[in-house]
């Protein structure tokens, strides 16, 4: 099997040893094969195997997401994340990643190729989740972490985390679009590897979310796979991930994806509502901190996304998302603001008419329940009860 960097807009190729996140015209690139190799059969006989990539829940997939030998791989493993049956619906919990979230999908690859390529430092932008997930795989790797943080934006939780692992963290002075322009031009002048999302080794590590998910269901598709929009890397990877598995005849239909932004944090959303005749940018404002990007680099795969799989694009307010994040944390299953917006989602395209009843519904959930604690304390402040230490006052307290 033969792989190599396309660009999307002017389809030249480069060989995936280059160092490189985009194309010569500016254009993304795109990891490209002749064909796809694997097979739900040997990625099943997997699942009883005790080594280490084997229950990765990225390299089980290796054969389709990197064409690499094996001793080369920087795993801790990640992936093999639960499915729960929960409120009528399935929740994929990506928060149960090493570093809590979805990215250590992608960062195993693009930390991979960080290696292959030579790079002797890593970079990204980051509003909390990618920083955390590429100080831990830069550490096990050896290599320089460094990451771009929009001044006072980032949660706690994330920000202990990636401080923890080692990184040097750069607080810009702007919004996170800001932090993502800034490292990009310092990655170009610098000779830094890139590892947003903008890199497509990234995607190929986080499409296989959609492999373990249908894996999960016994190759049976959902009718529906709702996901958090912010920088578009994951409704860019989904839409490759089910081209790829309707193409190899691991599944016989292709669910549609919804795609769910934070009212204050819409420009997909804005697009989509214009058949993507235009790209949006906006000042992005959002409890959702994960997602709060308003120009996210990854459109134009996105477009690709949405377009392919007959999905749509919709937005939530914080009050909605809120909402949902109770009932999902009540679920005993919790999840961090941005993850919320797949359960608001859909109730509000149930209530549309948009989701019909009877359709089998997967939320993708991004982030563990303690990535932004302070979300959780600020929304709970009634059931938080200082009492003097005598047993009158618990039952003052409990009513």
């Amino acid at each position: 099997m033969s792989e190599w960097l396309e660009c999307l807009a002017c389809r030249t190729r480069f060989d995936t040893t280059e160092s490189r996140h985009e194309c010569d015209c500016g254009g993304l690139l795109n990891v490209a094969r002749d064909r796809i190799e694997g097979s739900p059969a040997v990625f099943d006989a997997r699942l009883s195997s005790r080594a280490a990539l084997d229950r990765s829940g990225v390299w089980r997939f290796r054969e389709a997401v990197m064409n690499i030998p094996l001793e080369r791989i920087v795993t801790h493993p990640e992936g093999s994340t639960r499915l729960y049956e929960r409120l009528g619906v399935f929740f994929k919990h990506e928060g149960e990643n090493p570093t809590g979230s979805f990215k250590d999908r992608g960062m195993t690859v693009a930390m991979t190729q960080a290696v292959r390529v030579g790079s002797r430092a890593v970079a990204c932008a980051s509003t909390g989740n990618t920083s955390a997930s590429l100080a831990a795989y830069a550490s096990q790797a050896g290599l320089r972490a460094v990451v771009f943080i929009p001044a006072g934006k980032v949660a706690a939780g994330k920000l202990a985390q990636t401080l923890a692992y080692g990184a040097t963290c750069l607080e810009v002075r702007g919004d996170f679009d800001a932090a993502m322009a800034l490292v990009r031009e310092a990655a170009s002048a610098l000779g830094i590897y890139l590892v947003n999302s903008i890199n497509p080794f990234r995607l190929e590590g986080q499409k296989t979310i959609v492999w373990e998910l249908l894996q999960d269901l016994e190759w049976n598709p959902p009718d529906w796979i709702v996901l958090p929009a912010g920088n578009l890397g994951n409704t860019s990877a989904f839409g490759k991930a089910l081209r790829e598995a309707h193409e190899a005849g691991w599944i016989a239909r292709v669910p549609r994806l919804a795609a769910i932004q934070a009212a204050g944090a819409n420009p997909f959303y804005r697009s989509f509502r214009e058949a993507f005749a235009s790209r949006h940018k906006v000042s992005a404002e959002t409890i959702a901190s994960a997602i709060r990007i308003g120009d996210p680099v990854s459109h134009e795969r996105a477009v690709r996304a949405i377009q392919y799989t007959n999905g749509i694009v919709e937005q939530v307010t914080d009050e909605e998302l809120m909402s949902a994040k109770r009932e999902i944390d009540a679920a005993g299953i919790g999840c961090e603001p941005a993850s919320a917006t797949t359960w608001a989602g859909v109730k509000k395209l149930r209530a549309a008419g948009v989701i019909r009843d009877g359709e089998t519904i997967a939320c993708v959930l991004t982030g563990s329940i303690l990535k932004d604690p302070d979300a959780i304390l600020a929304s709970a402040a009634g059931r938080r009860i200082e009492i003097d230490a005598t047993l009158a006052a618990v039952e003052r307290a409990l009513g």
